[in-house]
Formats: C-alpha cells, structure tokens, sequence
C-alpha cells in the first residue's frame, strides 16, 4: 500500500503530455480476440487496468510481446480457455467486454461478474438481453457468467439506456454475425467511435459510430492492424482544472479538443482563460477570479461523470454558489465528506450537490474512494495549506499514468510514499 503527501500552495507552471485512453485501450484489447494474426497496439497507459486485461488476455491463452518501440504484441487467435477468471478481474469492470468477443468467436464464455469502482449500480442487463437476442443461452452463479452459442443472429436492438460498455460488446459481438445488426441509442462517447474505427481498419463494417444508431455488417473474418490509441480526455481534463485550480498556466499537449469542448467551455464560464489549438489546450488563470458554475452530468457530448468530481473541487474554492447534479451514477459523491474534512462547504441532497466556495482548503488526512473522487482529493492537496495525505491511492493508479510525476513536472510537490503499519 502507497500514499501520496501533498504540499499545496504551489502555482502550476508549463506543459505535460497526455497520455492514452485507458476507456479506449481496454475495449480494442477485448476486441483483439476477435482477430486472425498478431495485432500492434501502441499509446496504451501504464496502468493496472491494462496489465490486468494483458494478464487476462494471456490467461485465455494470447500470446503477448513487448516492443521497444512502444507497441504490445497481441496474438488472441488460439484461445483455448475463453474464461475470464475472478481473481484476475474482480477489481476491473472492463473485465465484462471480453464477452461479446469470446460468444461470437468461440462460442461460449466464463465471464467473473464485473468488479470495478464503488461507484453505484451499473448493470450489465443490456449487455445480457442483447447477446440472448443473438442467440446465446445466458446462465450464472453469484460469481460466474455463462454463456453457450453454435451461432450468433444479426438483430435490431434498443438499448432502454445509453451504455459505453453495452455499446461495444454487442457491437464487437456483431462484427462476425452473417448479416446486419443494428443497435440503437448507443452511446456516442469517443472511445466508441476509437473502438469502430480500430475494427473497421481490421476489416470489419461498422457505420454511424459516435450517433445513436450504429449499423454493423458482419463479416467472416479480422485481420489484426496496427493502432495507436487516442489520448485520454479525462486526464486531460484533470490537468487543466490542476492550473485553474492553482491559478497557473498550465499546457496539455497531443489532445483532440474538440472531444473535450463541453470541459474547455465550462472552464471558460468559470473565468478561465482557454486557448485552443490543433492538438493541445492550455489555461491560464493567473489573474482569474474563479466563478462557480452549475454542472449537469449526462452521457457524451454532455459534461461526463468522470469529470464532475474534479469540477467539484474547483467549484468549492470559486465564488458563489453552485448546483452540480449527478444523473449517471447515484453513488458518485464519495468525495464530499473528503472534501468536506478539508474544509469545502458542500450540502448533499439525494443526487445533488450545493457547493458554496470557500476562500481556500486545508490539508488534511483523506482516502480515495474511487479512481475519480482521487483525482478530486489531489486536486484539493494542490490548492489547500499545509500538507494533505491521501490513502487509498491504488484508485488513482487504475486511471492516471504517473500523476504525481506529471503534476511536480509542472510545479507540485507531491511524494509518493509507502504506507507501514
């Protein structure tokens, strides 16, 4: 077990890199199994989520290669054990994409039931009735999904709510079905649209990824291609609310901006100052006074869930007052009483926030609850006095490559260090 110590006050200066998307990389891991011959994935994350996916992936029996340039090997045409095993994924919900892929090209499955952060209900019924709909017999067990096909049918499914994961499985599912399938109201996240484009340069037919109702003709075989996977928004986002936060100037570089143009918008409301380029957005709020502004979360292109803590924190050292209202999931307000012991003033009604900003933080000795709500807490170190500890920090390393590096490159001072009982 590790933590982080925190020294805030520092105003952040300069310009990071983003790295890959671990909410891109997982899914077009899962889709390797779909494939004939080796595929070359490179910009994936070093972070846990992915080893783990590697070691499932290598468990089923993939052979996986590292190169020195970069670019991780995956040859899952030979599986022999299309079983993703509890102790490997009880902590990781991507877990649950290998499905689609494992039914439609070996026929069955042993899927661990999801695993994840504590983050509220988030079920995989859509995943499960669609794949019925194609034809696969479903059973379980509290800790196992099974699942039995000789044949997948095309079909025309509506998901009853928009899923990112729900959207790729049954989309990589459907890329080997003979026929067309067509899935509505799906989501239009970019990793979606980064996981079609990854299969249809494979050799899959996939149409309307990143609208509602995406159009998949299946085809007999996939050839394995070569793919560098786009960059994390979320991170990105993080580090930017990191210099309106210190009232720094802070440069985010090899980004898609307009994939984040609801967060730069948002930052600009707040008094931000924003400057958007072909690949990278920098803020500068070194005179800015900050203004709270309310925060509606909903799916992609709306303001997404995986930023609202973090808006959060901002917002509680900003003037006024604000709402933020949290439709995705209804347990994502772990970090206010985390926030709260620092001294954010911050009143919970069911799945809505009051924030009122306070004129700065204090450090105090806090614990993740999720990979998001730590990045809200590292957040609030940089900004409050003192030192801030934060516990519990194995959540921010399942999405957030070498944090503390990346922010002490631009000014911090955070250590990293082991916890002894």
């Amino acid at each position: 077990m590790e933590r982080l110590i925190i020294k805030g006050g520092n105003h952040l200066f300069g310009e990071i890199d983003c790295s890959g998307a671990k909410n891109a990389g997982l899914p077009i891991l899962a889709s390797t199994i779909l494939l004939d011959g080796s595929a070359y994935i490179g910009n994936l994350p070093h972070l846990q989520d992915i080893t783990t996916k590697l070691e499932l992936l290598n468990s089923m029996g993939a052979n996986i290669n590292f190169h020195e340039d970069g670019f991780i090997e995956i040859n899952s045409s030979n599986i022999t054990l299309p079983e993703a095993r509890y102790e490997l994924v009880k902590t990781m919900r991507a877990s649950i994409l290998v499905m689609g892929p494992l039914v439609a090209k070996y026929g069955k499955a042993k899927i661990s039931q999801p695993g994840g952060c504590d983050i509220g209900t988030r079920p995989i019924d859509f995943h499960l009735a669609g794949l019925e709909q194609m034809g696969a017999k479903i059973t379980s067990d509290s800790k196992y999904i099974y699942l039995e096909a000789k044949t997948l049918n095309p079909i025309d499914f509506n998901f009853p709510k928009v899923s990112v994961t729900g959207t790729e499985n049954l989309m990589m599912a459907a890329t080997l079905i003979d026929g067309v399938t067509v899935l509505r109201n799906c989501a239009k996240e970019p990793e979606v649209v980064e996981l079609a484009n990854y299969l249809n340069s494979c050799g899959a037919k996939i149409e309307g990824a990143g609208e509602s109702n995406i159009s998949i003709t299946g085809v007999s075989s996939l050839e394995a291609s070569r793919w560098n996977v786009l960059f994390d928004r979320i991170e990105a986002g993080t580090y930017l609310v990191a210099g309106a936060i210190t009232n720094g100037h802070v440069k985010v570089n090899k980004i898609i901006p307009q994939t984040i143009k609801i967060l730069t918008k948002k930052l600009s409301d707040m008094g931000v100052g924003v400057n958007v380029g072909e690949n990278y957005v920098e803020v500068d709020a070194t005179s800015s006074d900050i203004i709270a502004q309310d925060i509606y979360t909903e799916p992609f292109p709306g303001f997404p869930t995986d930023m609202q803590a973090q808006f959060m924190t901002l917002n509680s050292i900003a003037s006024g007052t604000c709402i933020i209202e949290e439709t995705v999931f209804e347990n994502r307000f772990q970090h206010v009483s985390q926030l709260k012991k620092m001294g954010a003033d911050i009143t919970l009604d069911n799945n809505k926030a009051s924030i009122t900003g306070v004129s700065n933080l204090v450090g105090a000795d806090v614990s993740a609850s999720d990979l998001r709500a730590s990045a809200s807490l590292v957040l609030a170190g940089l900004v409050g006095k003192n030192k801030t500890q934060i516990d519990d920090i194995y959540h921010i390393d399942r999405g957030y490559e070498c944090i503390e590096e990346k922010l002490n490159k631009l000014g911090a001072e955070i250590i990293r260090e082991p916890v002894v009982y």
